[in-house]
C-alpha cells in the first residue's frame, strides 16, 4: 500500500461532499498538472490519501481510499489527463494545518512544502503515520 496526499478547494468539494458521496465513492477529476496526473496513474486499489483543503483552511481534514485505479477524466477534452475514484473513510476531529505541518522538522521533505502547487503527491510512510498522530493532539 502506499500513501498520498490530494488537494481541493473546500469550496469546489469538500471532505463533507466527499463523505455524502458514500461507499459508492467519486471520481477525482480535473488535475491537469502532468507529475499530479503521473501520480494518479501510479495510485493502486486501496492506497490511503490524505485529503487536503486547499487555498481556504489550509489544512488536512481526513482521509479517501482509492477504490477505483486510473481511467480516462471526462472532465478533460484532449483525453490526455487520468482520475481515480475515491471513498470517505474518516475526517480528522482536528485537521494538520500546513503551518503545523511546517513547523515539524521530520516533515521538512514533504513535497507539499517543496512543491506547493502540485495537487496530488506521494506521501512516505514515516511522515503518514507522523500526520496521523498530529491530527489526534
Amino acid at each position: 500500500m502506499q500513501y498520498w496526499l490530494m488537494k481541493s478547494e473546500p469550496d469546489v468539494w469538500s471532505i463533507e461532499q466527499q463523505k455524502k458521496a458514500g461507499t459508492k465513492g467519486a471520481p477525482w477529476d480535473g488535475v491537469r498538472n502532468y507529475q499530479a496526473a503521473k501520480n494518479l496513474k501510479n495510485m493502486k486499489k486501496g492506497d490511503l490519501c490524505f485529503f487536503y483543503h486547499s487555498n481556504i483552511g489550509k489544512e488536512i481534514v481526513g482521509i479517501v481510499e482509492v477504490i477505483k485505479e486510473h481511467y480516462l477524466d471526462k472532465t478533460d477534452k484532449s483525453g490526455r489527463f487520468v482520475a481515480v475514484t475515491v471513498k470517505f473513510i474518516k475526517k480528522f476531529q482536528k485537521s494538520v494545518t500546513l503551518k503545523n505541518i511546517k513547523n515539524n522538522k521530520k516533515l521538512s521533505h514533504l513535497a507539499l512544502i517543496k512543491q506547493s502547487r502540485l495537487s496530488v503527491m506521494a506521501i512516505d510512510t514515516k511522515s503518514w503515520k507522523i500526520i496521523n498522530n498530529m491530527s489526534k493532539i
